[in-house]
């Protein structure tokens, strides 16, 4: 039986980007929403948010939890089946990955065989936090989209969804989360100069320097500070952002895997394969679609 999912009821307004992938127990969206109130939903499955792009702040109530943080690239956030939901504002545009899942993330016979008390595994409603983990599997969980008909695609979106639930339940229940309660090292302006800095420059040497730069700090400080503020490293957010960039240039088929190559600034069509296959379990072409030689 497919999810009972809610993406067009609760984003609005907003735009499915692309065809979302489906199975039993997994459904992945690629949505843009604009500013201002959103349409709260009681969910009956598990939703998962991570931001692609844009910045906004975000205010959410949920089981009368009020949350307050910013959406910005690399942050994400979970919406457990069945929360209250009773408020859920931005003041600007995000694009991100939306994923749904059971409203048990795994079987109790599953959990069993490892150990796993079933009444421990409710999870929080997190939000605004980073995890490298999260961000890694989102990655991979982007790249399903658009391949959903190839029979070996299933079996690795099986794989990702059991490591996305494990991850969830082995970090994110109401017995081991806790909201941060420091600010980002970084403030808002300062990190959205580097963040535009790195979207008008994806094909180009990007330098720690030059972020720095960007920042008005030393490298030593900014490096230490953005990686407080986004949960990543400059170089390994730089990646990143120049493999979705990739990915979206595959999919509408105008360049060739070499051209791509050079307009996201790996350098080399032999780098950029070797750094999108670590990245996201598969070559660029296998990725576009095509016959691999």
């Amino acid at each position: 039986m497919a999810l009972l999912t809610h993406g067009d009821r609760k984003y609005r307004p907003n735009t499915l980007i692309g065809v979302a992938a489906e199975w039993e127990a997994l459904r992945v969206e690629h949505r843009h929403i604009g500013a201002g109130p959103q349409n709260c939903v009681r969910p009956e499955c598990t939703e998962f948010v991570h931001i692609l792009s844009g910045q906004a702040k975000l205010r959410r109530m949920g089981d009368g939890q009020l949350q307050e943080a910013v959406a910005r690239p690399g942050t994400s956030w979970v919406v457990p089946a069945g929360t209250h939901e009773t408020l859920l504002e931005l003041d600007g545009a995000v694009e991100f990955l939306l994923v749904f899942l059971p409203a048990k993330l795994l079987e109790d016979t599953a959990l069993a065989e490892y150990g796993i008390d079933p009444d421990r595994t409710q999870l929080a409603y997190a939000g605004g936090f980073t995890d490298h983990m999260l961000t890694q599997i989102s990655v991979s969980l982007h790249g399903v989209l658009g391949r959903d008909t190839q029979p070996v695609v299933r079996i690795f979106a099986d794989g990702l969804r059991t490591a996305l639930a494990a991850h969830l339940l082995g970090n994110y229940t109401i017995d081991r989360w806790r909201p941060s309660t420091r600010s980002p090292s970084l403030d808002a302006k300062r990190l959205q100069r580097v963040l535009d800095f790195i979207e008008a420059k994806l094909g180009d040497d990007i330098a720690l320097d030059d972020l720095a730069r960007e920042a008005c700090l030393s490298p030593f400080h900014f490096s230490r500070l953005f990686h407080d503020t986004t949960g990543l490293p400059p170089h390994r957010y730089v990646i990143e952002r120049r493999i979705r960039a990739a990915q979206q240039m595959l999919l509408s088929g105008r360049s060739s895997i070499a051209e791509i190559a050079l307009d996201t600034g790996f350098g080399s069509q032999a780098n950029f394969a070797r750094t999108f296959r670590k990245a996201t379990g598969v070559t660029p072409r296998q990725y576009r679609g095509l016959p691999v030689c």
